[in-house]
């Protein structure tokens, strides 16, 4: 069974352009990584210092949406400028974000006034 497949090979060029390209998108997410991780550090210490409640809940909330912006534009890409689309896709991202805090905003203010 023959198939009219062709397949084309790259040229050195494109691949040390791609592998420097990798190289330095996998940096990016170790990176990332490793703050979110300090940052969960950091979380876990303030909670194991037994400092007052109201100082720990704002802190906690505070290093969680760091983590979510760096989550959102590291491992779901939307830092990546030239993707398909990108626009539309942060566009419902970032109104997505803002009605959720709404929400979470006046839930909150419904629960504790």
């Amino acid at each position: 069974m023959s198939h009219d497949t062709e397949i084309q090979g790259r040229s050195q060029a494109q691949y040390e352009f791609d592998r420097r390209k990798s190289a330095v998108q996998m940096r990016k997410q170790v990176i990332n990584f490793a703050i979110m991780i300090f940052l969960t550090f950091v979380a876990f210490a303030t909670v194991a210092a037994d400092f007052a409640p109201t100082f720990i809940k704002p802190i906690i909330l505070l290093l969680a949406g760091i983590q979510v912006v760096l989550q959102l534009y590291s491992f779901m890409h939307m830092d990546d400028k030239h993707a398909p689309y990108i626009g539309v896709i942060s566009t419902f991202v970032w109104v997505g974000a803002v009605i959720a805090f709404t929400f979470f905003l006046a839930f909150n203010t419904i629960i504790w006034w």
